[in-house]
């Protein structure tokens, strides 16, 4: 059985076992996170929400809070002295998906 998800303005296709990562949520580590919004269930019998599936929820535990590999942004324009180096990380919670309730 497998499930879309909604989470950080992105869709994604989980199944139990799964290692996901998502935008930030504001949850400890070692807690336990239920995705509401599912949009789709597949497996034996398939349900698809208009726009979610009603009663259908994904578990999953935190596994980690983190930040990703750094990014370095540089912009010039040459013969104008014009220089900015920007640095940005993009934080993350690492869940592993529990269940599918449908």
């Amino acid at each position: 059985m497998y499930a879309v998800i909604e989470t950080g303005g992105k869709q994604l296709k989980v199944e139990a076992g799964d290692t996901i990562f998502v935008e930030k949520l504001d949850v400890e580590e070692g807690t336990e996170y239920t995705f509401d919004k599912v949009l789709f269930v597949g497996g034996e019998s398939t349900k698809i929400g208009a726009p979610y599936v009603e009663g259908a929820t994904v578990t999953a535990d935190v596994v980690a809070q983190g930040k990703e590999k750094k990014v370095t942004v540089y912009k010039y324009e040459p013969k104008k002295h014009y220089h900015k180096k920007q640095g940005h990380r993009q934080p993350f919670t690492k869940l592993t998906v529990k269940a599918i309730n449908a």
